[in-house]
């Protein structure tokens, strides 16, 4: 009996020994027509192996590129794409860079100081008043999502003050919008009139069942004569 503990070693798990074991076959064919056919046959395989690699946009050229790299990059085909080296699999990727920006209300982010930044340099008037109102409201909702007890609008309104580099100040009466709507929740008010609705329905259910029911007559028994 053999292991596998005592077999190659498979290159990429994904697909398993047999397809390993196919793609080392098409090293011995010697026919360069039948060995491309034989690799298209080989890939499609592969991906009735694995449905999940379908979602990526270049799923094709992943597959073509396993395949190259299980036969240890010595097939030679005529493939829809080109044939990687082993020189491409060891390149690191460049490193994306760390943000410079320095966030100081990070739950908030840094689109809001830049649309304060911008308006600040629009005329006074009630379109820029308007503007604030509703850059304030969305700091709220900002605000919530990252703690979704509750807020006060003053602090809202001191914030912006502070983002727009304390050039910015909204009336400190200015409303916003209520936090039982950004939350989705109902008013305490109308929870009461909800309910007595609700009793109101369960009051006419209880009456319909109730209500006597008109006695029907058996269609097998015959009808009495008077």
């Amino acid at each position: 009996m053999e292991y596998n503990t005592g077999r190659e070693k498979i290159v990429i798990s994904e697909y398993g020994r047999n397809i390993q074991m196919m793609i080392r076959h098409l090293l011995e064919i010697e026919d360069r027509k039948q060995r491309t056919e034989a690799a298209y046959f080989i890939v499609s395989v592969m991906a009735q192996m694995n449905p999940q690699v379908k979602e990526s946009n270049d799923y094709m050229h992943k597959l073509w590129d396993h395949l190259y790299i299980i036969s240890d990059y010595q097939l030679d085909v005529d493939g829809p794409y080109e044939k990687p080296t082993p020189e491409m699999q060891k390149k690191k990727p460049e490193h994306v860079g760390y943000q410079k920006n320095n966030i100081r209300y990070g739950h908030y982010g840094q689109y809001i100081a830049d649309i304060v930044k911008k308006v600040k340099e629009m005329e006074e008037g009630p379109k820029k008043q308007a503007i604030l109102v509703n850059i304030a409201n969305h700091m709220k909702r900002d605000y919530l999502n990252w703690n979704r007890d509750t807020v006060n609008d003053l602090l809202i309104l001191d914030d912006l003050y502070k983002i727009s580099g304390e050039e910015i100040a909204l009336p400190m009466e200015t409303k916003l919008t209520p936090t039982n709507e950004i939350l989705n929740k109902q008013p305490q008010q109308q929870q009461p009139q909800q309910k007595k609705k609700q009793g109101n329905k369960k009051n006419n259910n209880n009456n319909k069942n109730n209500q006597p029911q008109a006695k029907q007559n058996n269609p097998n028994r015959p009808n009495k004569k008077n």
